[in-house]
């Protein structure tokens, strides 16, 4: 993107179904289980880059051996890193054991990492931190199996205030205000209740503290623990845990926001954020591959068997379009049609713009991650160049020569790589006017392409704060004299903060919202401004659910298209000599291209929860106030 937005974060379990041997006769190693994690989380890199963490869990191991690994890193690569000092830990053990290296049962007894259930996480942090203690797996351990807790998410809450008060009147005193550790020890509470309640039951049946372990094992309803803990939470999620003695779990979040995905056989349960994911790691086909239903939770109990359970009361099916936009991975085959169908569904605006010129047109694409919707762009000039060869070829008939009809089939549309990604800032390039420098150096381009006769057309898959457009990109491509810069947006204007796992939390940075409150001022309709600030104050202390985003009214007053012509006015500098035009795909357009994830509130305002109706109106309050903290 031109303006990189936060990525989300991704989660990887696995759960191996057979004994370890299984998978050394069959694989050649032991290390089956790390070796697929590491797989699934690596061809997820694309959903953080902040930090990653892995934890394993062994089954069956005798009292006194450590069950429970986990390593995390904060590193510039921090998977590699990850599986870097797990390597170097089993190779180590390998090297002072070398009679062992064939004995899986002293490997899954005295070496750590390998066990049966595996638990990953990519993360890319929405608050600026990036400590270790930021990254996921998080762990509460204990000295009972069955109240060790290890969990990671893809997920934000907004209404962590109220998570945190909830723990408080339950007589904790949790050691941080984070949603991660909020949701933990919440599910941590309700687990050890269970646990406690079980084992009053085992004793009323007779049992002895010692052999009540198996009885908690077998009747524990993890059911029941994350319907008691997810009652009031608020957001988007996808929630992974594992109990330390042997149970797991995923919950996804009523609404669908935040995607899981899961693969079973008799060898195997594996969940990942990402269905292509699951189809190359394990080479299965896209049917096998299903996807979670919302306000549901797959349960992997220590005996293996699986079930899937309504946790929380589906609500209308709101999945992350930015998932399809952008975040995914664009190897799945849904998403690859999805992103051509942006491309191709926005092309009447672009012809508009370019006065159905495709002759004297050039047509490429910023950055790399746009280019999917690119070749949507491609088909639907080549479709329109085709119906006017064919209109010119039975409209001339028979008087057409074989060189005038070789002629019209010969015309093209223009499609070149203009721009190509050369390096990335560093970050120790502190005052602004080197880094602006420098922002215009990061693509060096194609000369020779384009004639002072054309329009240079690019597209891209959002436009977020325009920062870089502004500063780097439109400068580099008036270079090239085209007559006119048209900059295409695959998404629908960015209008409202995301509070459920993107980082987008300030209103006030997103270019749409910029221009329109350029245009009240423009128009004399600046009392809007305060009117909409009044109402979001009066509202404050209301209960959620009677919460109305009124940050709508800065918007009602104009149509999509002004707004984008105020962003092309604003983007334009004094220097830049050619024509500029933005347009964005429109709210129709980009349904019509993903049907079943209509999660778009960071284009409408619409909010699937009553929190993010509250971040809404919080972060314009912010705004108004000239404060620059979070709004959630």
């Amino acid at each position: 993107m031109s303006d990189a937005i936060k990525h989300e974060c991704g989660i990887a379990l696995v759960r191996l179904k057979k004994p370890l041997q299984f998978y050394k006769d069959k694989y050649g190693s032991a290390f089956y289980g790390i070796n697929k994690m590491y797989l699934l989380m690596e061809k997820q890199h694309n959903r953080g880059q902040d930090g990653a963490g892995f934890a394993s869990l062994k089954l069956n191991v005798e009292p006194g051996t450590r069950y429970i690994s986990r390593v995390r890193s904060n590193k510039a690569t921090p998977i590699q890193d990850v599986f870097a000092q797990i390597n170097d830990r089993l190779n180590s053990v390998l090297e002072q054991n070398p009679d062992k290296k064939d004995d899986v049962a002293w490997q899954e007894e005295n070496m750590p990492y390998i066990g049966n259930l595996f638990l990953g996480h990519v993360r890319y942090g929405t608050f600026g931190k990036n400590s270790i203690e930021s990254v996921h797996p998080f762990l509460r351990q204990s000295n009972w199996k069955h109240k060790n807790l290890i969990v990671a998410g893809n997920f934000n809450m907004t209404n962590s205030k109220q998570l945190l008060e909830e723990l408080v009147e339950l007589g904790q005193h949790p050691k941080e205000f984070t949603d991660t550790v909020t949701v933990m020890e919440k599910i941590g509470h309700f687990l050890e209740d269970e646990v406690s309640k079980l084992y009053q039951e085992a004793k009323k049946e007779g049992f002895n503290k010692k052999d009540a372990s198996p009885y908690i094992e077998e009747n524990l309803s993890l059911k029941k623990v994350l319907k008691r803990s997810a009652k009031n939470w608020d957001g988007g999620y996808a929630m992974a845990g594992l109990v330390g003695h042997g149970d797991a779990f995923v919950l996804r979040d009523p609404n669908g926001i935040r995607p899981t995905y899961f693969y079973e056989d008799d060898e195997v349960v594996v969940v990942a954020s990402e269905r292509p994911v699951i189809q190359t790691v394990f080479n299965v086909k896209i049917d096998q591959v299903q996807e979670l239903e919302r306000g549901h939770a797959l349960i992997i109990k220590k005996s293996g068997v699986t079930s899937i359970k309504k946790i929380l009361e589906p609500r209308e099916n709101l999945a992350c379009s930015f998932e399809r936009i952008y975040f995914s991975r664009g190897s799945d085959a849904s998403i690859y049609k999805e992103r051509k169908n942006l491309g191709k569904y926005v092309f009447p605006k672009i012809l508009k713009s370019i006065d159905s010129d495709i002759s004297n047109s050039v047509f490429s694409f910023i950055p790399n991650t746009a280019e999917t919707s690119f070749y949507g762009m491609i088909e639907a000039a080549e479709d329109l160049l085709n119906q006017q060869k064919t209109t010119k070829i039975l409209k001339g008939g028979k008087n057409l020569s074989a060189e005038q009809v070789t002629e019209i089939l010969s015309e093209r549309a223009r499609f070149e790589k203009i721009a190509i990604k050369d390096a990335k800032l560093r970050t120790f390039i502190a005052d602004d006017s080197s880094r602006d420098d420098l922002v215009e150096h990061v693509y060096d381009i194609t000369y020779g392409v384009v004639k002072p006769t054309d329009n240079l057309v690019i597209i891209d898959d959002s436009i977020v704060r325009g920062t870089t457009l502004k500063k780097s990109i439109i400068r580099i491509l008036d270079r090239l004299s085209p007559k006119k810069i048209v900059v295409v947006s695959s998404a629908p204007q960015i209008r409202y903060p995301d509070c459920y796992g993107i980082d987008m939390a300030r209103i006030d940075a997103f270019i749409a919202f910029k221009a329109a409150i350029e245009l009240l001022k423009d128009t004399n309709q600046e009392n809007i401004i305060e009117e909409v600030y009044k109402k979001c104050k009066d509202q404050q202390s209301k209960i959620d659910e009677d919460i109305v985003n009124y940050v709508k009214g800065i918007y009602k007053p104009f149509t999509a298209e002004e707004i984008s012509a105020k962003i092309a006015e604003m983007l334009k500098t004094d220097d830049i000599n050619a024509d500029v035009e933005v347009i964005y795909q429109s709210i129709e357009g980009l349904h019509k291209a993903c049907p079943d994830n209509l999660g778009d509130w960071y284009f409408t305002g619409n909010y699937p929860t009553p929190g993010g109706r509250r971040v809404v109106n919080q972060a314009f309050i912010n705004f108004y106030e000239g404060n620059d903290k979070r709004a959630y």
